[in-house]
């Protein structure tokens, strides 16, 4: 799944999370359960939307395409999970260029499992204040 609309760009940067490396930033923001009627949409929401943004500060047209082009298969390759519901930005750096793509896989990786260990914490953070009473006031302060 791809992530393609602006708003969703923007909400993502604006309400989101942000994970750092080497040759990227990582935005996320996990999705809403939502309970459609329809089997394929219900198959279309699962999952990550991936989308991302390559600014002209980065270089040319041919750099940013490259860019673009290396994250689009190490997304491939690293295969998100599946039981991860939220949506994520990624934005290159510069090096991305000059490093190794399986340093660059690498990287997508770590950030897929980052983002899944931190919204899996956050589900359970929830369900535990839940079912210890706590009001939900003080675990929204984990955003």
């Amino acid at each position: 799944m791809r992530l393609l609309r602006h708003a969703d760009f923007e909400r993502v940067y604006k309400l989101g999370r942000r994970h750092f490396s080497a040759s990227m930033t990582v935005f996320y923001l996990p999705r809403p359960e939502v309970q459609p009627q329809d089997a394929a949409k219900a198959a279309a929401i699962r999952g990550l939307r991936v989308g991302f943004t390559v600014g002209r500060a980065l270089g040319g047209a041919v750099d940013r395409n490259r860019m673009k082009r290396r994250l689009r298969e190490a997304v491939r390759l690293a295969r998100p999970p599946a039981e991860v519901r939220a949506d994520v930005v990624i934005n290159p750096k510069k090096s991305l260029l000059a490093n190794d793509f399986e340093a660059v896989l690498n990287e997508v990786r770590r950030a897929f499992v980052v983002i899944e260990e931190k919204l899996a914490g956050k589900v359970e953070n929830r369900s535990i204040a839940v079912k210890r009473g706590i009001p939900r006031s003080r675990t929204s302060r984990n955003r």
